[in-house]
């Protein structure tokens, strides 16, 4: 385990000019799985939702672009809050913050830089959207804190991850009440009349259950570390007994998804299909090795082919 980090200095990164490439690994953009594990949960709301393909074409751009700033975003304020953890950790003590090769003052003009342009995707979405969009900035700004006071800070990034799941319900139906003056009964009344708060909060619920379990996976890299430093998570929580709380978080997500096809009307077809990702989920429950960091880094990435075969599940559902 010695030396073992997950920063890639080497493939497009390497490319960069040395300045531009300690942020794009600030902004984790040489790890663009975490950009697909936020866009995810918005993909298929999106799919689930979106009354056309064009109309649900643009919408997946949008959340792609949104996506990838918001989680480099993310990233910047998760080591501003954490330089001081990170340097007592093999995995992340590489870091352009814990290393100096980026001041603190930057990562934060950079952060509004980025939040700048999360803004104006989220100006291209509806006034709803536009409300969540708003809110979920609360999620981001807490998550970091969650490890210093609670052993299950991967559920608070479920609550994070998930939320576009949320987002992408309200951006894919239209608005069914006048955008000005807003009204909080108007906002209300509007998600019930619109018919989405049901199947939009099962999919939330279901995500986070998902989340929580391959963070759970990605947090067991970094445990004999945090043991020492008294950083808590839910792998040191569950520790040897992971195997069985991924088996009930799984389990969970996959049944709370299928209530939710169910909800939306969707083909059978999109059942059937549910068996490829739900045997992604069971590879990973098998193969985990809570000792060896490289697996578990392994098998975390799986759930963006994870999430994708949901995705196509949905649209086969619908179309």
């Amino acid at each position: 385990m010695s030396g073992f980090t997950d920063i890639r200095r080497n493939g497009w990164v390497a490319q960069l000019p040395p300045a531009v490439q300690n942020y794009a690994i600030l902004a984790r953009a040489d790890r663009p799985i975490g950009i697909w594990l936020l866009f995810l949960p918005g993909l298929w709301a999106i799919c689930l939702a979106a009354p056309g393909f064009w109309r649900g074409l643009w919408l997946a751009v949008l959340f792609a672009v949104g996506s990838a700033v918001m989680r480099g975003a993310g990233c910047v304020v998760n080591d501003l809050w954490d330089r001081d953890l990170d340097a007592q950790v093999e995995r992340t003590r590489g870091r352009p913050l814990v290393s100096g090769a980026v001041k603190p003052w930057q990562a934060m003009l950079f952060v509004a830089v980025l939040c700048l342009i999360g803004l104006g995707v989220l100006l291209l979405l509806n006034r709803r959207a536009q409300i969540l969009g708003g809110l979920s900035l609360t999620l981001v700004a807490l998550y970091p804190l969650a490890k210093r006071v609670t052993w299950w800070p991967q559920l608070m990034l479920g609550f994070t991850f998930g939320w576009g799941a949320l987002l992408g319900y309200a951006a894919a139906v239209p608005l069914f009440w006048p955008v000005l003056p807003f009204r909080v009964a108007d906002f209300c009344a509007g998600l019930c009349v619109a018919g989405w708060l049901g199947p939009a909060l099962l999919l939330y619920a279901a995500t986070i259950l998902w989340i929580l379990g391959y963070d759970t996976i990605y947090a067991h890299q970094d445990r004999t570390d945090d043991t020492l430093i008294g950083v808590k998570s839910t792998a040191r929580l569950f520790g040897a007994n992971t195997g069985w709380m991924l088996t009930a978080c799984y389990g969970g997500f996959l049944l709370l998804l299928a209530i939710t096809m169910g909800l939306s009307h969707l083909h059978q077809a999109a059942y059937w299909l549910l068996i490829p990702p739900a045997a992604l989920l069971l590879w990973q429950i098998i193969r985990l090795d809570i000792n060896d960091p490289s697996r578990c880094l392994a098998l975390f990435k799986l759930n963006r082919e994870t999430g994708l075969l949901v995705a196509l599940a949905i649209l086969a559902g619908r179309f």
